[in-house]
């Protein structure tokens, strides 16, 4: 048995061992101090990530327009991305301020005829006591408010101000997430300048840390942020437009407010109905049986017609299945809001892409990818 310490450890004086733990060390400093400035990156541009994230997905989806433009005007991208960003903010300016002018108008004239007495209510039909449940209570209620309405108010007071404070509130954080909205157009116009050089970079560091299949994502999911742009928001305006142009048509009130919400709904993938049934309904009961039959039937293709071009624009180039876009995009919706709408179908893009290289890690690696995502072959 050999018991000489010299071939089971470093000779005494030897550097090998301490170098060794002094570059372990230095390595953990390194790593230390590169996690400490990320940390604090992180926490600077934390109150405007939501600003920058829609930014990026803007300057992604739109870009495509951006270049085309360009080169219809002469090679002049700064004047292409001015009138993208202008045309952008007119449409989520315009139908916002048509909307705040005609509710101020109504609260306005609701209020003046509360002042002057001339706000009516009719007495409720005998009908109504026969609804179930809650038929007495309404009538009871309808019939008092027809009767003395200011003493209803004077009763109804500290409910109708708990009420108007909530509301208040929610609409003072939509207005602040539009607000933001609006920042995000404008720094989107700033970023179709160095588009391509951002692009450059995206693919640079996913090539650092994957390689070629690093890029591949990075093109899939810029290729899944546009496909949801035509398929989702894309499809949404097509049925806000038309769905504004068959109610000026018959001269429904308010076509530009109704139409903006059905643009709302139908990009959060609730759908139409939810305001276009009571239009209809409506309809029935203000028009003639003509103009009724003919103003629900131009309606109702906009019931299905996300139905249909939706799925074909969302998986359009994209080997990815339809069903794990549309998934994407209404989990996504439901979970994280609007800007889960991008989010979502990319995160679930990328992940089934992953578990599809590692049920197949023998074959070519991009083959699981789809064409606008794999890198060009080099000749």
């Amino acid at each position: 048995m050999d018991d000489d310490p010299s071939r089971t450890s470093p000779v005494r004086g030897d550097p090998t061992g301490r170098s060794s733990i002094e570059a372990k060390i230095t390595e953990i400093v390194r790593i230390g101090i590169v996690a400490l400035f990320a940390y604090w990156s992180l926490t600077l541009i934390a109150p405007f990530a939501i600003i920058l994230v829609w930014a990026a997905i803007l300057a992604v989806a739109l870009y495509p327009a951006h270049a085309a433009l360009a080169a219809m005007l002469g090679t002049r991208p700064r004047l292409a991305a001015v009138l993208i960003t202008v045309v952008c903010l007119a449409v989520i300016v315009g139908p916002l301020a048509a909307i705040a002018v005609s509710f101020a108008e109504g609260v306005q004239a609701l209020l003046a005829r509360l002042d002057n007495g001339s706000l009516l209510i009719p007495v409720p039909p005998e009908s109504v006591r026969n609804w179930p449940m809650i038929g007495e209570r309404i009538y009871a209620a309808w019939g008092m408010a027809s009767g003395n309405l200011e003493a209803v108010l004077r009763q109804l007071e500290p409910s109708l101000l708990q009420a108007g404070s909530k509301a208040l509130g929610k609409i003072a954080s939509i207005g602040v997430d539009l607000l933001g909205f609006v920042v995000s157009v404008l720094v989107a116009g700033f970023l179709f300048g160095s588009g391509e050089r951002l692009a450059e970079t995206a693919q640079g560091f996913a090539s650092r840390m994957g390689g070629d299949r690093g890029v591949g994502f990075v093109r899939l999911a810029a290729a899944t942020i546009r496909n949801v742009a035509r398929g989702v928001i894309g499809v949404a305006l097509l049925q806000a437009f038309l769905c504004a142009l068959v109610l000026s048509l018959f001269d429904v009130p308010a076509p530009g407010a109704i139409a903006f919400v059905v643009l709302i709904l139908c990009i959060v993938q609730i759908g139409p109905a939810l305001v276009l049934l009571p239009v209809i309904i409506w309809a029935w009961v203000a028009m003639d049986f003509g103009p009724a039959v003919l103003f629900t039937l131009l309606l109702t293709p906009l019931f299905i017609i996300d139905n249909v071009m939706k799925p074909i624009l969302v998986a359009r180039g994209l080997s990815t299945p339809t069903l794990v876009i549309l998934l994407g995009v209404l989990g996504g919706t439901l979970s994280y809001g609007l800007i889960g709408l991008f989010l979502g179908p990319i995160v679930l893009s990328v992940f089934h892409d992953l578990l599809m290289i590692w049920m197949h890690s023998g074959a070519v690696p991009e083959k699981s990818l789809p064409e606008s995502s794999r890198l060009p072959r080099q000749t």
